[in-house]
């Protein structure tokens, strides 16, 4: 080892009890991170990346893990054979790390300050008031707004991001010199992807930090990362430079995750996709693990692991026909794609969603929370419309609001040009859930889990064949099952044991069940593999040529957006900013905040040579969004944008049109 180096991973090996049998999670992972270096480790679920990072810590799940095999070398130090008193001195102050869900991993009945009171006062035996100074400063250091009241707050007071950068600030407290961060920027807006990914990077260039970054988000690892280790199957397929790898891949199965990503220059393509899942005990396969799923597999590829091919002294692969990859492997052929120009399926007018805020134990109501304040939409058949912005805009509140979820609380939501939506009830209600259905962005709390999935599904049938038989009922659920890509017999199955991306279909094949005109997606596709995504965005595509159905996609993904959509609508707490066609609003944004929402995205294009190229990474939009309950005045952007004027922070700006199809509200065009 030389002194670069931080941590050195040597044929790892992790196992889990089941029975009397250990089923292997990871195998032979041999991994460096070096000082000062971020790597990312890449991969679908299931592959063993946070295993590989728990271990480093010994906080892999017992009774049932274990190491069965393997060495991690910290300063002279086998992490693996360290007692736990010894373990404990090393948590948090030489190595730490960023759990994939802030709110399970932060205490709840603790104040902030508090937690981070406890780390510096465990590794640094601080006193109390000098612990409260560091705990402020750690919070201004992670920017933090308020720093100060936010020691005294709780994490279910603070939004995802803010609770992220806590426990980014938790991870600094200690001083580590190696950072794990395992899934950080996961179902984060791009906004705050941006910051986080900034913070982490800051930290590395600032005081060397060895950073671990494990993540789904190629295009994120694209642009932070100096070098990628692709996992599969419990075992490294892959390790290079990021640019190398990212321009010339040399594995099948990294080869096939790039073209899986969907990106603005792949309109009008099939994304390529991965058949198959990443098979759950691999202990009896003999050959490549990838062999089954791969496009280039060849009878010997099952016949023994293949031996690592190295390219270059930073670039080597774990497959013998590399030099395959450019002859077999083609791009997606492109499907015709054509531009919305059906009748109008939805209107909305002035839509409006006020909540009353009540307090005291009379429950007075103090004020309105204007969670959608006055938006107007158009949705046209076979169109998909985007909608984008940060959480808490009330794009979720308006999808609800369509099928009649929440009450509007004013304006007009117009179904075919003649249903008022907000005045129906009763059969009329029913009928119009016939027409419009939503897919929910958890598919798992979506779904009874006490019914099987032929039962969900058939509960979805009987709102348009009430009258069907039994066999007629059957026959409707398999026909739906094969049209979302699942075999006839997983109705008999439940919802626990399919995979994300298969509830995923069984939500698409629920709301296909009442043969609806309209359906809103509430972020159906974040948080999934991009090679589930990829499934899902091809199936969502192939449907509506088909059916002609209408998709109001509600995301924060603008690679998906770029994509998928025909046209955009920006939202910014509760009003449309900036509408317009895809292409023009990502050639031709005109509103600062969707300006600063694109400049956050991390986007890979493909580049003259074939590779993929991140875009280069702009400068984060700051601040949180404000309170719907206390709305700026003027601008509700204003106290965020860096152009603003007196003007925009005393008058609403009006409408402004680009073109026949762009418009925009800003007081600057």
């Amino acid at each position: 080892m030389t002194e670069e180096i931080r941590i050195s991973i040597e044929e790892l090996g992790i196992g889990f009890q089941q029975g009397k049998r250990i089923l292997p999670a990871v195998e032979d992972v041999s991994l460096t991170l070096r000082k000062g270096e971020m790597l990312a480790l890449l991969g679908e679920s299931g592959s063993g990346k946070s295993m590989t990072a728990l271990s480093l810590l010994g906080l892999l799940p017992r009774p049932a893990g274990r190491l069965t095999n393997g060495k991690a070398w910290f300063e002279g130090q086998d992490l693996y054979h360290l007692s736990e008193e010894a373990l404990r001195k090393l948590r948090g102050r030489r190595i730490a790390m960023i759990f994939q869900e802030p709110m399970t991993a932060l205490n709840p009945v603790l104040t902030i300050g508090e937690q981070l009171r406890e780390v510096l006062q465990t590794h640094f035996k601080m006193p109390k008031a000098q612990a409260n100074v560091r705990a402020k400063e750690l919070l201004t250091e992670v920017e933090i707004p308020e720093a100060a009241s936010r020691l005294n707050a709780y994490p279910h007071e603070l939004s995802g991001g803010l609770r992220q950068r806590v426990m980014i600030a938790m991870a600094l407290a200690g001083e580590p010199e190696v950072l794990i961060a395992d899934e950080p920027t996961t179902a984060l807006d791009v906004t705050v992807q941006a910051q986080i990914m900034s913070l982490l990077t800051n930290l590395q260039k600032r005081h060397g930090t060895a950073i671990l970054l494990i993540t789904h988000n190629l295009a994120l690892a694209a642009q932070g990362a100096q070098r990628c280790a692709v996992m599969y199957a419990g075992g490294l397929v892959e390790i290079a430079l990021t640019e190398e790898l990212f321009q010339t891949p040399r594995h099948p199965y990294t080869r096939l995750l790039l073209q899986a990503l969907p990106r603005t220059d792949a309109r009008g393509e099939s994304l390529e996709t991965i058949q198959g899942m990443v098979p759950r005990d691999w202990s009896k396969m003999t050959g490549c693990r990838f062999a089954p799923r791969c496009p280039l597999a060849r009878p010997e590829c099952s016949a023994a692991q293949p031996p690592w091919q190295e390219f270059s002294s930073t670039h080597k692969s774990r497959c013998p026909f590399c030099a395959d990859l450019q002859r077999d492997m083609t791009s997606p052929s492109a499907t015709p794609t054509e531009s919305a120009s059906g009748n109008v399926i939805l209107r909305t007018e002035g839509l409006k969603v006020w909540f009353p805020v009540r307090q005291g134990w009379l429950h007075r109501k103090v004020g309105e929370l204007k969670a959608v304040d006055g938006v107007d939409l158009v949705l046209h058949t076979g169109e998909t419309l985007a909608l984008v912005g940060e959480s808490g805009c009330g794009k979720s509140t308006v999808g609800k609001a369509l099928i009649r979820l929440l009450n509007p609380t004013d304006g007009e939501i117009l179904l075919e040009g003649k249903t008022p939506v907000a005045k129906a009830h009763g059969k009329e209600l029913k009928e119009l859930r016939n027409t419009v259905q939503m897919i929910f962005q958890d598919p798992f709390s979506s779904l009874d889990p006490r019914q099987m999935v032929g039962e969900s599904i058939g509960e979805a049938l009987d709102l348009k064949h009430s009258d069907d038989t039994p066999a007629e009922r059957q026959s409707r659920v398999e026909a739906l099952l094969t049209k979302v890509g699942l075999a006839p017999e997983d109705r008999l199955r439940y919802p626990h044991q399919f995979s994300g991306g298969q509830r995923q279909r069984i939500g698409l094949a629920r709301a296909l069940a009442a043969e609806p005109r309209l359906i809103v997606c509430d972020e159906c596709t974040s948080a999934l593999d991009v090679s589930v995504q990829a499934q899902i965005l091809n199936l969502l595509k192939s449907l509506q040529r088909e059916l002609q159905v209408a998709y109001l996609f509600i995301t924060h993904d603008l690679g998906v957006v770029g994509y998928l959509a025909d046209r955009v609508a920006v939202m910014y707490l509760g009003r449309i900013v900036e509408e317009a066609p895809a292409q023009e609003l990502f050639a031709n944004p005109r509103h600062p905040y969707t300006q600063a929402l694109l400049v956050a995205a991390p986007r890979l294009e493909e580049n003259p040579t074939g590779g993929l190229t991140p875009s280069p990474r702009g400068k984060s939009l700051s601040g949180e969004v404000p309170s719907p309950l206390n709305p700026p005045g003027g601008c509700p952007f204003h106290p965020r944008c860096p152009h603003a004027t007196n003007l925009c922070a005393g008058t609403a700006p009006e409408w402004h049109s680009i073109s026949e199809l762009h418009r925009c509200r800003c007081h600057l065009l």
